[in-house]
């Protein structure tokens, strides 16, 4: 499916039956696909004779069947579908798997979960948050552990097809920019012809850096389970441990700076991990301007946490250095492992990181948050503003990495940047009338819409208190920031639905 039949045109959407059908028959097909990640757990639970078998299987045997049975019956000719319909398209995609995603834990005897937490579970793993309504999950089930992990690695690579496939083509909020930083040939509007190809291209740097990490935690000193399980789940920037400690459990700082710096890896734009490996070159890495960005702002916020940890006296500076570096590369990248005791840190650095996962990694990565290559062109605009006012009459254009960055991309940007921070004050201002004080509602709202996981304050040691309003509430929040905010927004305006 060639992606430029995809998405054709920015034409209204049409009520034609044939459309209808070709819509249902892509989402069936996808459910289809997804069911058949439960086999995977199944297995786990199967070798382990555990219970959770069944769940698995059920949700498997039930989506499978509806997923190929609509697959079948709305077959048609050739329709292309229109841009419009692309957002409908993934907001359907992520809905879908999100029900799919939580109706195992529902089932599961083990767990014996409310329809509301099993929801909330499904869409912070799917995701990519990490936000857990679970108290105790070092004695899971391992099928369970591992289908937690699983949610976050398919998570993860579905927001990277989505960042570098398809959010481009679609115009969303700047993302067409990073094209501009790529080298070469991959300055084209996908990485290969076809969609298809782009996704297998993906996938196989993407198992790669999964492989790499788990066998560095295993070297490290992790339990072999653990070590993949952690391993998956730190490159997909999802933050699901096995242990109720997070890697505090662990206790170890060579385990802390393998998820650090495997956090800053996973936060690289994965086109340009493609890149730098079909070219066997380090190069493209040094010339990309958001990677550059990216670290300095790291570098910048570890030796601020460092210091400031350091002079708390919680540890030594050698440990303080590694506790920071591993904390903030979480929290900035988005990815939600924490320290067992993170929520003792002194408040005004945590605030700090919380901040800063609004930051985020690079474009075309498992991170959350508004994105590093984002805040560059912000960055850039506004010393723009400042010399234009300085020399009212010269002619000064924003670049990045060489290249003018046209006043479209601009207006895209701060668009984003506005509808990003009025989504996350309005979410905050809904959690406070909810009952909760606002640095409760801030570091909640934070962990949930950055994609991020790590709550503080009422949410500190999880988000099972939270009450059922409050839970939905996120469930949407978590949505929405995972696509970007446009889709929905869009699906929710009146003018998408004119004929």
């Amino acid at each position: 499916m060639r992606t430029t039949g995809l998405y054709a045109s920015a034409e209204s959407v049409s009520s034609s039956p044939s459309r209808t059908r070709v819509v249902i028959h892509l989402c069936g097909f996808l459910v289809f696909l997804y069911s058949l990640t439960m086999l995977p757990p199944a297995f786990v639970a199967l070798i382990n004779k555990e219970r959770s078998l069944f769940a698995f299987l059920i949700t498997f045997a039930l989506f499978a069947t509806l997923g190929a049975g609509s697959w079948a019956i709305t077959r048609t000719s050739s329709v292309q579908l229109k841009t419009r319909d692309g957002f409908l398209i993934i907001v359907l995609f992520w809905l879908l798997f999100s029900l799919i995603s939580a109706m195992p834990l529902w089932l599961s005897d083990e767990l014996q979960l409310r329809p509301v937490d099993a929801l909330f579970e499904g869409i912070s793993g799917i995701t990519t948050t990490g936000a857990s309504v679970l108290s105790e999950v070092s004695g899971l089930p391992r099928s369970i552990l591992y289908y937690r992990a699983q949610l976050n690695y398919v998570g993860g690579l579905g927001v990277i097809v989505l960042a570098v496939a398809v959010l481009p083509l679609l115009g969303i909020g700047g993302m067409k920019l990073y094209q501009s930083e790529m080298p070469g040939p991959f300055k084209e509007e996908r990485l290969t012809p076809r969609l298809a190809d782009t996704a297998k291209q993906l996938w196989l740097t993407y198992l790669l850096l999964g492989a790499a990490c788990s066998l560095v935690f295993w070297f490290a000193g992790m339990p072999g389970f653990d070590a993949l399980c952690h391993g998956i789940s730190t490159v997909s920037l999802g933050g699901f441990s096995t242990w109720n400690e997070s890697l505090g459990h662990a206790d170890s700082l060579a385990v802390e700076g393998v998820a650090g710096l495997f956090s800053l890896l996973s936060a690289i734009n994965f086109a340009l991990w493609f890149v730098v490996l079909s070219r066997r070159s380090l190069k493209p890495f040094l010339h990309n301007a958001e990677l550059r960005f990216f670290l300095l702002v790291v570098a910048v916020v570890v030796i601020i946490v460092t210091l400031e940890v350091w002079r708390a006296g919680m540890y030594g500076l050698p440990e303080s250095f590694v506790h920071a570096f591993f904390l903030t590369s979480s929290m900035i990248t988005d990815n939600g492992l924490a320290t067992g005791d993170y929520a003792d840190w002194p408040v005004h650095i945590i605030v700090l990181l919380l901040l800063s996962s609004f930051f985020g990694g690079c474009v075309g990565s498992t991170c959350g948050g508004i994105k590093a290559l984002r805040f560059l062109v912000l960055f850039k605009q506004s010393r723009q503003e400042i010399h234009q006012l300085a020399h009212p009459r010269a002619l000064i254009s924003v670049r990045i990495g060489g290249h003018p960055v046209s006043d479209r991309v601009l207006r895209s940007v701060w668009s984003f940047f506005f509808l990003y921070a009025l989504c996350t004050c309005l979410f905050i201002i809904l959690l406070n009338l909810l009952g909760y004080d606002l640095l409760t509602a801030f570091a909640t709202v934070a962990a949930c819409i950055n994609n991020m996981g790590l709550g503080f304050g009422e949410t500190a040691a999880g988000f099972g208190t939270l009450n059922d309003p409050a839970k939905y509430l996120m469930c949407a929040a978590m949505l929405l920031g995972r696509l970007e905010i446009y889709p929905v927004l869009i699906l929710l305006s009146r003018t998408f639905w004119r004929s």
